[in-house]
């Protein structure tokens, strides 16, 4: 075969026989699936040689490839279902843990209030309206749980009207997110007639008087070359009462098709804005008086990011552009170029994670060292409270207009449950709305934030939750999590899932590495491109952090990340394999080679970058994880999850690193494969789904880390009373 690219790309196919099936450990006798090699030889610019012997698993539709995945998926049943009392312990504690819920915080268009909720072991939650008043008996009106028997019908996104009349919504199978767009009347709780495809990730931008609006599509089959239907994300405006095909295009032509773009209101409903990228550490922002059809640019070729909001005649704007940390600036709404803008809000030591214009003030949530807090500020830029949270933790899902006093939001820590707040901007009182209630007391959890160096120097956070009075012996099985990448933080959340866990003696720790947004656009810069390699330092210094301070050792640490964080656990695996005992990758990138190839990837060349170009190869051909997989080594164990349905990641990197360490591993751990049907990335997951993944990894760790069974008590003291 052969073909050429950036980096002049010679390719040879050579046939090699089965790999034979080799032994894992377990209760009971396990035996991995044949799998067979046919080596691909790539030479890059006739320097580097890279053998690639399970291309033959990329290819999803492969009636081989599907039943060599039947085949891994039987494996994995039967090395976690052998378990079978212990999973049913810990189905039971899963689902009186996760049975109970929290609505959204509200947010409030017309005179209506709406806000999602599930009930009970509902599969998804349930959008409900308050009609006039925030104590007016909720209504039902839209109920994903409606849209299929299983569940596997989702609910991707919802944007009501400006008068709350009507909401548009996506809808998609399989955890695809390949969203069709609907029309649910509010007042009937029905649908209208009209039905948009291709609106996947659509953003929603409506008119003033709720009788059209401006959103984003993805072309139709047909109408680009084949495979670039995942790319080419346009603006096109509807108006009701006409043909969704002949939707005039307000932007997008003559754009790369990577360049995507997103569509947004001002929160007083007079202006829209739109937003354009094709980088995750910048963007390009527009804005036009509502009915116009032009936007005026406000940001343009700036290295930053931006977004704004109008209060009367005045735009402000967030940026980190010449201010890592972000900061609050003002301009004239109809002169907003560069040279008019003010600063109104200063860089401050937290980053300014967001702000909202809600009761004619700027309320902006800050992120300090990981947590939140939230601050007031008139319009010119004098701060006049802080609203007092309950404990250090994470604010989320703010919302309010303009025009009233009801600020909401949703605060939760490790050990304080999800609550949705109301404040009053006008009397600065606080009151709980709705809180989620556990089945479980929490005084016995303690959560610490512990600094470490990682191998550059840098100093790094991590939290580390346990039942209070752990022996610091090195005997504690322990699972770390992180993610590092596209300006992603990792805040304090209660994460009730890991309950079972913590009661069994077990510690939670989330490192907050470099790549992330947790301390603005230099953390996250600091592992992009050919800096990527720091996050995965600083994820091994946190992990020798937890051994050295004796909170566990290596055979029972365990570590979980997924999608980035899944290319995170694939760097483990090859780069530390001896630091861990069993890792849990899920929907992972990693071939870093040929990433850009499928699904939607191109859109992450400027996080990653592409192998294409022959410099940056260089640098991902230094940590890619699949071509960093050598024979003879003791791999930890490994239970690789993916899903057939991903239209994120495709679901070949997950067989072709299952495949290769099958083979590789000198160690009795298993390597495990589960490729879920019907299920996608993650988002619009059915409630009975996130069960059945929570099960198997908790079994996997409790399996691998030698956790007692249930009826054994855990070796640790009870807490001291106070």
């Amino acid at each position: 075969i052969m073909s050429n690219t950036a980096s002049s790309l010679r390719v040879g196919l050579f046939i090699v026989t089965a790999i034979g099936a080799a032994r894992l450990a377990g209760a009971q006798s396990l035996e991995y699936p044949p799998t067979r090699t046919a080596e691909v030889v790539e030479e890059f610019r006739s320097v580097k040689r890279i053998v690639d012997p399970y291309r033959w698993l990329e290819s999803s539709d492969d009636a081989e490839v599907q039943a060599w995945t039947d085949q891994q998926n039987a494996l994995t049943r039967q090395a976690l279902d052998q378990f079978t009392e212990e999973r049913a312990r810990l189905t039971e504690r899963l689902e009186q843990l996760l049975g109970t819920h929290v609505g959204s915080p509200p947010v409030i268009y017309g005179e209506r209030f709406f806000f999602a909720k599930r009930t009970g072991l509902q599969n998804h939650a349930v959008i409900y309206v308050r009609e006039g008043a925030l104590d007016a008996g909720p209504r039902v009106v839209l109920d994903p749980n409606q849209f299929s028997t299983d569940g596997t019908v989702a609910l991707d996104w919802w944007y009501p009207s400006p008068d709350g009349s009507l909401i548009a919504y996506g809808k998609s199978e399989s955890g695809s997110e390949k969203s069709t767009l609907h029309l649910r009347d509010v007042t009937t709780g029905t649908d209208r007639e009209l039905v948009i495809p291709y609106t996947r990730y659509a953003s929603v931008a409506w008119d003033a008087d709720s009788g059209g609006f401006t959103y984003t599509r993805y072309p139709e089959p047909g109408t680009v070359p084949p495979g670039d239907e995942d790319y080419y994300r346009h603006v096109y405006y509807h108006k009701f009462g006409t043909d969704w095909q002949a939707d005039p295009k307000i932007w997008g032509d003559g754009h790369a098709k990577e360049e995507l773009a997103g569509v947004s209101n001002s929160s007083d409903e007079r202006y829209q804005f739109m937003s354009t990228t094709l980088d995750w550490a910048k963007n390009d922002l527009f804005i036009r008086p509502m009915g116009q059809h032009e936007f005026r640019p406000v940001a343009v070729g700036l290295e930053g990011l931006f977004s704004g909001d109008v209060l009367g005649d005045q735009l402000f704007l967030r940026t980190n552009y010449q201010a890592p940390h972000y900061r609050i600036l003002v301009t004239d709404v109809n002169d907003p170029a560069p040279e008019n803008w003010r600063d109104l809000i200063p860089e401050q030591n937290g980053v300014i994670d967001g702000f909202a214009i809600i009761d004619g003030k700027l309320v902006i949530h800050l992120l300090e060292n990981a947590y939140s807090r939230v601050l007031i500020y008139e319009p010119d830029g004098k701060l006049i409270k802080e609203v007092e949270l309950p404990t250090l933790g994470s604010v989320s899902g703010i919302s309010g207009r303009p025009d009233r006093s009801d600020l909401f939001f949703q605060f939760e820590s490790f050990a304080y449950p999800p609550a949705v707040i109301h404040y009053n901007l006008r009397q600065h009182t606080m009151e709980t709305i709705d809180r989620l209630e556990v089945p479980v007391d929490l005084e016995p959890y303690e959560t610490k934030q512990i600094w470490f160096n990682s191998k550059d120097g840098t100093r790094v956070p991590l939290f580390v939750t346990h039942r209070r009075g752990l022996p610091l012996d090195g005997s504690n099985p322990t699972v770390l999590n992180g993610y590092g990448g596209f300006n992603i933080s990792l805040t304090p959340e209660f994460y009730r899932a890991a309950i079972p866990w913590l009661d069994r003696g077990g510690i939670w720790a989330v490192a907050n590495i470099r790549g992330g947004g947790e301390f603005g656009a230099e953390w996250h810069a600091a592992a992009r491109l050919e800096k990527k390699q720091n996050c995965f330092d600083d994820f091994i210094a946190a992990a020798e952090k937890l051994i050295a301070d004796g909170y566990t050792r290596p055979a029972k640490l365990g570590a979980q990340g997924a999608s980035n964080g899944g290319l995170l656990m694939g760097a483990m695996m090859v780069q530390r394999p001896d630091l861990f005992g069993a890792l849990v990758c899920e929907v992972p990138l990693l071939d870093m080679l040929r990433y850009q190839h499928f699904a939607i990837a191109r859109l992450w060349i400027s996080e990653y970058g592409s192998a294409e170009n022959p410099e940056q190869f260089e640098f991902l051909h230094a940590y890619s994880p699949y071509q960093h997989v050598k024979e003879g080594v003791a791999y930890p164990a490994v239970l690789f999850r993916t899903a057939e349905s991903d239209s994120r990641v495709d679901p070949m990197h997950a067989r072709k690193m299952a495949a290769a360490m099958q083979a590789a591993t000198s160690s009795d751990r298993p390597i495990l494969l589960w490729v879920e049907k019907k299920a996608g990335h993650g988002a619009g997951h059915p409630l009975s789904k996130y069960i059945e993944r929570q099960l198997d990894i908790w079994t996997f760790f409790m399996w691998q880390l030698e956790v007692p069974p249930a009826d054994t008590e855990p070796d640790t003291p009870p807490p001291a009373e106070q």
